[in-house]
């Protein structure tokens, strides 16, 4: 099987720093992989908190993921500072891609990237919603 590849942009929106927690390290010592996916959703929530939004209130919208895709680089271990940067791209009617870089803050070696699909839901009527004005222009 072929392996996944990911192209990120040179820049971010968005960056922010989050600790190795004990609960983030698995058997082998080092990082989860399921541990990232919950890593870059915080640094998502950090994003949204920045512009005034959550994740369940984008202008009156919820957010529903899609899709993921993570790429492992190298090990972190418990402790390490990660910095998490974010930025969205390939926007549609109804949401866009986010994409995460994650590096070892003291290293600045990369320690996985991801992407992360969404799509707006507006959940009085349970269905999708075109992404907000608001959400574009920020």
């Amino acid at each position: 099987m072929a392996r996944v590849k990911l192209d990120i942009p040179e820049e971010f929106e968005f960056s922010t720093e989050i600790p190795i927690r004990i609960s983030d390290i698995n058997y082998g010592g080092h990082l989860g992989n399921d541990a990232v996916l919950s890593l870059i959703h915080e640094a998502r929530l950090r994003f949204f908190k920045k512009y005034g939004f959550t994740e369940l209130d984008v202008d009156g919208f919820g957010l529903v993921l899609t899709d993921a895709v993570i790429i492992y680089k190298s090990v972190g271990f418990h402790g390490d500072i990660l910095t998490v940067e974010v930025t969205r791209e390939d926007f549609n009617k109804y949401g866009c891609d986010f994409v995460y870089r994650i590096t070892n803050k003291e290293t600045g070696k990369e320690v996985a990237r991801a992407k992360t699909g969404i799509v707006f839901f507006d959940y009085d009527k349970k269905k999708v919603a075109k992404v907000p004005e608001k959400f574009k222009g920020i």
